[in-house]
């Protein structure tokens, strides 16, 4: 499976902007969004999951829903992201299609290790510096923090950096040799920049080719 490198996760002030956003973000190029919605009600985000469904649908994007693995199977969205307070992965993986991807949340690498023996697809490593969208913010891993976990991690999980991550920190975070990046306040200030990651994140990825079949 593979998993695209660049994630934009929603913002809005309210859900009918977060579904706004990533309409934008679809018509800006995104391979994959993952629906944000905090605090709202199972039932209210299945409403808005499911219209999120018809927008990235329309641009062959793919969906993943955050924290609700039932709500990603009933939309039949193409994952699930749980973070480091909901359900297992392994809980999620008996209840999901098997096509359905899993992505979780690290921000140390004793949780980059739980999650690779629960068999996530991929795994956000976080926060890389400090952002706002999130409150009790973990320990900020900046780029030796990443170094210092990639390199004790010999794992084949792509890991995606992500907290505060700008276009202009994407050279040296990939040279971690982290995979991939999670974006939402870069993005939702200027879809623009979409098409700017995809750039940086795509060099490097042909620059590797070329390595390797030389």
């Amino acid at each position: 499976m593979m998993i695209p490198k660049l994630h934009y996760i929603s913002q809005g002030n309210s859900p009918k902007e977060h579904l706004q956003n990533i309409q934008k973000a679809c018509t800006s190029g995104a391979e994959l969004v993952q629906l944000r919605l905090k605090g709202l009600s199972e039932k209210k985000t299945l409403k808005m999951a499911t219209e999120a469904r018809e927008i990235t649908a329309h641009y062959q994007t793919r969906l993943i829903i955050n924290d609700f693995y039932k709500i990603a199977k009933a939309i039949k969205a193409d994952g699930v992201h749980l973070g480091t307070t909901d359900p297992c992965p392994t809980l999620a993986r008996k209840e999901l299609y098997t096509w359905q991807m899993i992505g979780g949340t690290a921000h140390t690498l004793e949780d980059c290790e739980t999650l690779i023996t629960k068999n996530v697809d991929y795994i956000s490593l976080g926060p890389f510096r400090f952002t706002e969208t999130k409150d009790n913010l973990p320990t900020v891993l900046g780029l030796d923090g990443y170094a210092a976990i990639i390199d004790a991690l010999h794992t084949e999980t792509p890991i995606l950096g992500a907290g505060g991550i700008t276009t202009t920190d994407v050279k040296a975070i990939l040279e971690t040799g982290i995979s991939g990046i999670a974006a939402s306040g870069a993005i939702t200030q200027n879809f623009d920049v979409i098409k700017v990651f995809h750039q940086l994140l795509n060099a490097s990825a042909t620059a590797e080719q070329r390595h390797t079949f030389q």
